[in-house]
């Protein structure tokens, strides 16, 4: 029988029994019968309680502890999704200004390039025009 029942048991005894000047007549064997099953059911129940109230706060400790376990591991990945970011930003800009270095570098080696071969074929002109003089002064001496 469960603590509940006995209990039960009693007020029914209890109520069912004679009543004279607001005293009640219970039979008394029978009253400590209840009282001696409630007693042996009793540390049963509490051990159980008690059981229950460790399980209870064992499932609770572990569910914090994983929850932080969670916690933590979400706040690593939001910083290493960061980092990541900003390794990113770093690289693009870095790409950029490798970019525009290579273009000023491009437009530079061009200047010099236009700048040599101008510079070439005023030598060809030059010389040129001297081989073109000393032809018509070969021609003019031939004639």
């Amino acid at each position: 029988m469960e603590i509940l029942e006995i209990l039960e048991e009693v007020e029914d005894s209890i109520e069912k029994n004679f009543s004279v000047l607001g005293f009640t007549l219970v039979n008394k064997e029978n009253l400590l019968s209840m009282l001696e099953e409630l007693r042996l059911k009793l540390p049963d129940e509490i051990k159980q309680a008690k059981w229950v109230k460790e399980e209870r706060q064992k499932i609770l400790s572990e569910a914090e502890k994983e929850a932080n376990s969670i916690i933590e591991s979400a706040k690593e990945k939001v910083i290493a999704l960061i980092d990541e970011h900003e390794i990113a930003k770093q690289a693009k800009t870095r790409a950029e200004q490798i970019m525009a270095d290579a273009r000023a570098q491009e437009l530079e080696m061009r200047k010099n390039a236009i700048s040599y071969a101008d510079s070439m074929l005023e030598k060809v002109e030059s010389i040129s025009a001297s081989v073109v003089d000393q032809a018509r002064e070969g021609r003019r001496q031939l004639r």
